[in-house]
């Protein structure tokens, strides 16, 4: 054992014969163990050591052959680099741990050294690599933007290029918030979003020990009332009966009208072909894909209105249904809620919320078909999202049942 007494605060150095993972050879892995202001460490040193070889009292390898003399060596070294990291921290006169000196061991960065700018690249470098494996690009995208956004707000707020992830604490993130609240004018819906995102990237940190602290530990996010905007049974049969007399529109109007009966987001609707189409255990036709953000299966019965659409649109192609830009589609449906005189900003996403809404809860469908039929990863998403359009359907009962009392 080592110890260093020169120093403000003692380190132990111990070699650790781990007997258990005996390889082949008869040989067990030497661990290197470093104990410091009451916090232990071990690391693997890459050495394998006959048992037999090995005294632990002495903390030494036995015998005179050359790999035995070699591993010798090699235990001095690791010893003086342990030695000298710990000299190089005390220099430095900042707070550091046992994990700092084993990083240093090891040629890495002090803890209290690394930027969150550059662990955040490291974890998009990391995650980069499982895109297309269980992590969607656009997913990636999101939090590649996230990591820009923090670039802006650090010099902005900081004038400078990073600052050390382990001086993270609250006021930073309330700062973020801030500064996505007020100087980039979001949205709170948005804001919570980009936070809940950057948090994952916090919980990387601390599980790789990078950070011993959560600083979103007295975070809370702003509670957000989402006011879910759909078209009523009498807009929608609006949209459906009107008469464009721009063809595009009319297709638009289609399009609009099939998410309406299906659920179906934009991407899915886009990408839905033939082979998605199969006979279901009832005979009638089925939807059947995986949906693009939660990647879960969804299986959802074409209703006659979507049926008819399919079969307007029905030719030699794969896909379905006509293609066309979010963007454009979206540009569309404005102009054609403003012909009809629906009030409401149509968007492609009201198509799903009028089938979630209109079509299913207010036909007294289940709230659990619902989230099944919607493709939603959970049910509380859908109860979060839907449950007021219950309460106004438990309202709307009541008060019928109230004039039918007073008649």
């Amino acid at each position: 054992m080592v110890t260093m007494e020169s120093l403000g605060k003692p380190v132990s150095i111990r070699f650790v014969l781990m007997r258990s993972k005996e390889n082949k050879q008869g040989k067990c892995p030497l661990s290197c163990r470093i104990t410091f202001n009451g916090k232990r460490k071990p690391f693997s040193t890459g050495i394998f050591v006959n048992p037999e070889h090995w005294n632990a009292k002495k903390q030494s390898i036995l015998g005179t052959c050359q790999d035995q003399v070699l591993h010798t060596r090699k235990l001095q070294l690791i010893r003086s680099k342990i030695l000298t990291a710990q000299l190089e921290l005390e220099v430095r006169k900042g707070q550091y741990d046992v994990v700092d000196i084993v990083r240093l061991v090891k040629g890495e960065k002090a803890v209290n050294q690394i930027g969150l700018l550059e662990f955040y690249r490291g974890y998009l470098k990391r995650n980069k690599a499982l895109v297309g494996v269980d992590l969607k690009e656009v997913t990636w995208n999101k939090f590649l933007y996230i990591y820009q956004d923090i670039e802006r707000f650090i010099y902005i707020r900081y004038k400078k290029k990073d600052v050390p992830i382990t001086s993270l604490d609250i006021q930073f993130i309330d700062d973020l918030e801030y500064y996505y609240k007020v100087t980039r004018k979001l949205k709170q819906v948005t804001i919570n979003k980009k936070l809940q995102r950057f948090k994952k990237v916090i919980k990387a940190a601390i599980g790789k020990k990078v950070l011993s602290e959560n600083p979103f530990l007295l975070h809370k996010a702003k509670r957000v009332n989402r006011e879910v905007i759909f078209l009523s049974q009498e807009e929608l049969e609006k949209v459906k009966e009107f008469s464009f007399v721009q063809s595009r529109l009319g297709v638009i109007r289609d399009l609009f009208v099939f998410s309406c009966y299906t659920g179906l987001g934009y991407i899915e609707a886009m990408s839905l072909s033939k082979d998605h189409i199969v006979k279901g255990f009832d005979g009638n036709p089925w939807i059947q894909m995986k949906r693009q953000k939660t990647s879960k299966q969804i299986s959802v019965p074409l209703l006659p209105e979507a049926l008819e659409i399919i079969e307007r649109y029905s030719n030699s192609e794969s896909k379905v249904l006509p293609q066309i830009s979010n963007q454009r589609y979206n540009s569309y449906l404005k102009e054609i809620a403003h012909i009809i005189g629906i009030d409401k900003r149509m968007t492609t996403h009201m198509a799903r919320r009028t089938f979630a809404s209109t079509v299913l809860l207010y036909n007294d469908v289940p709230m659990e078909i619902v989230s099944e039929l919607l493709g939603h990863s959970s049910m509380k998403i859908t109860q979060d999202s839907y449950g007021k359009v219950v309460q106004l359907k438990v309202s709307e009962q009541i008060e019928k049942l109230k004039q039918t009392k007073h008649k």
